[in-house]
């Protein structure tokens, strides 16, 4: 926590200065090679932190400075209780554009730079557009949040990836679309889909990963001690072509 806070110091003076890209970036690596922790995970979710790259743990540095610096703005200013959810999740988008334009991890017109490296938009959702060239063994989705700050809709990845490492999400940048919307841009396995798992199937797996049904056997979330799932549908959960076992590609996953 001290040399985080030495992070959150040296932005406050400097901004996104080169000393203070160079400090996020000593401590990510310290945290992927396994000699640093990031508090905000237990010691498995870790894995998961890892798997999600180098630009994700940045990132998530950022917005837990953005959350930091906010509050503190508020306690000084005589502000009562904390700031809200809208006003941290302004300040998280602000913060990290910032800092990925200073460490090339911003995309202006991500959509044609996606089309031209990837391949062309096989499918959009309110989440997410997903881009694939025929062959690849990846895909690359630009992603939206839907969660209430941008801080979870990273966490989301994190804990994605550590529930369902098969399926782990990469982060490469960050971006807005048309419409203003900031996209957290990511690489995720290509699943070959034998079929759309059932009911049963993905009660099965997640039960066996410490999960309950949150909703008396008769919807699509799940619940442990630690983690909520939402949005475990079909649609979100296939049955892979080569293992036949379901594999979960997105869901809705945060801290109880």
């Amino acid at each position: 926590m001290k040399r985080l806070q030495h992070i959150y110091d040296t932005i406050d003076q400097e901004g996104f200065s080169s000393r203070a890209l160079q400090e996020i970036d000593n401590y990510v690596k310290d945290i992927q090679n396994g000699t640093e922790d990031f508090s905000r995970f237990n010691l498995s979710e870790h894995a998961g932190l890892s798997k999600g790259g180098a630009p994700l743990i940045g990132a998530s540095i950022v917005a837990c400075y953005a959350t930091a610096s906010l509050t503190a703005s508020c306690h000084v200013e005589g502000c009562e209780g904390s700031p809200a959810n809208w006003e941290i999740d302004e300040q998280q988008e602000r913060l990290i554009e910032q800092w990925a334009k200073a460490a090339n991890l911003w995309e202006d017109n991500s959509e044609q730079f996606l089309v031209e490296e990837f391949g062309p938009m096989i499918a959009q959702g309110a989440e997410a557009k997903v881009y694939y060239k025929e062959g690849n063994t990846s895909v690359v989705k630009e992603r939206t949040s839907i969660y209430s700050t941008t801080q979870k809709a990273l966490d989301a990845i994190v804990l994605h990836n550590y529930l369902f490492p098969e399926t782990a999400m990469k982060v490469i940048g960050f971006t807005r679309d048309s419409d203003g919307l900031m996209r957290i841009v990511l690489t995720q396995p290509y699943v070959n889909c034998l079929r759309l798992a059932t009911k049963k199937e993905i009660d099965d797996m997640v039960a066996a990963k410490g999960f309950r049904d949150n909703w008396n056997g008769q919807g699509v979330n799940y619940i442990s001690d630690r983690l909520a799932l939402e949005d475990m549908h079909p649609a979100n959960v296939f049955v892979d072509n080569i293992t036949a076992k379901p594999i979960c590609i997105d869901c809705i996953v945060k801290f109880v």
